[in-house]
């Protein structure tokens, strides 16, 4: 493998009903930092079934290219098809970079397509970074450590520590990366790039299957990566009736409800509200945590909140070391409390 032939950073513009996904903005703005260091650009892959029209949306976001793969057999997601677009395109354009965001899809179609284009993969990362590797050099082995590398960091040991790979040997470096970890540029309206047109041509095979029905499920809960604030709660709540006083906070204060782990394994909440390693990343501008101990696993995916605030009645719980302000009590007493001079304040004001 010639290295040198590969070049630019590339990001899989995953959609769904013809409609991009938010993270592939996010890739977009992440891919711009990382081509920034490399000195080249940014292409965007977009896989569909008429969608060439939305390709302008991800220049707005800040794609200086976007390659775009428009056919029927692409019209609903399945591995095969959508394997062989994205491992085509890879083989034709020869990216050094290729991200793709760690949602159900990207899940699925990341390792496929890497074991395809025979590179590595590091999944669900959520940091990456251009620099060395090794980190530090090898005593005695200085002239082997490679520059411009790919760093891509994840949790790994359930949360415990934090590994950083590289790909060095290999082309494209191939990540999925969190949606909600990285952030979106600002939305330039009326931006355009080059668009291209690239069909590998499609033939149903052994490894295609056949979708007999696709059923929609109505959910009932917002999308807690969308809120701006965040009253969230864990196992210190005492009780799935006692979400009720962080109900009324969160009303009184324009937010959403969240949970951690521990509450949606004792199913108290769905899993679509829960923060943490294995749930959401979110970034609300408020996030306030009641009876939240602060494990490392809830802290991974809350900790670039703008401001924390935590309620805790354990003063040595973890939490209070990265909130911004920390209340030690009891939440039983305290919730409700500050639901009341909100809701006064409020009634003040009108």
């Amino acid at each position: 493998m010639n290295l040198e032939e590969y070049k630019g950073v590339f990001i899989f513009a995953e959609q769904v009903d013809n409609k991009i996904s938010g993270i592939a903005f996010e890739l977009v703005g992440k891919a711009k930092d990382l081509a920034a260091d490399l000195n080249t650009t940014v292409t965007a892959v977009l896989l569909g079934s008429g969608i060439t029209e939305k390709a302008n949306e991800l220049a707005e976001y800040g794609a200086d290219r976007v390659i775009v793969v428009d056919d029927p057999a692409l019209e609903t997601y399945m591995t095969e098809p959508y394997t062989h677009a994205l491992s085509s395109v890879i083989n034709e354009f020869k990216p050094e970079i290729m991200l793709v965001g760690a949602t159900p899809i990207g899940r699925d179609l990341g390792p496929s397509v890497s074991a395809r284009v025979a590179t590595g993969l590091t999944a669900d990362c959520t940091k990456l970074d251009i620099g060395d590797f090794p980190l530090k050099p090898v005593p005695g082995k200085e002239d082997e450590q490679k520059h411009n590398q790919l760093l891509m960091t994840r949790p790994a040991f359930g949360g415990n520590t934090i590994a950083t790979i590289a790909c060095p040997n290999n082309r494209p470096q191939m990540a999925t990366v969190r949606p909600g970890v990285m952030q979106k540029k600002p939305r330039v309206a009326g931006a355009t790039c080059e668009v291209v047109s690239y069909n590998p041509g499609f033939e149903k095979n052994s490894k295609y299957v056949e979708i007999l029905e696709v059923v929609k499920a109505i959910k009932d809960t917002v999308d807690i990566m969308d809120a701006k604030i965040l009253v969230s709660g864990g196992r210190g709540v005492g009780s799935p009736e006692n979400f009720k006083i962080l109900e009324d906070l969160a009303k009184a204060i324009g937010g959403e409800v969240s949970c951690s782990r521990a509450v949606v394994d004792a199913g108290w909440k769905p899993k679509d509200l829960q923060v943490g390693q294995t749930g959401k990343t979110v970034r609300p501008q408020v996030y306030i945590a009641c009876g939240i101990s602060g494990a490392i696993q809830h802290l991974a995916g809350m900790e670039e909140s703008d401001l924390i605030i935590a309620i805790n009645k354990d003063e040595t719980a973890p939490i209070f070391d990265v909130a911004d302000i920390g209340i030690v009590g009891d939440l039983n007493k305290i919730v409700p409390a500050l639901t009341k001079e909100i809701e006064a304040f409020v009634a003040a004001k009108k």
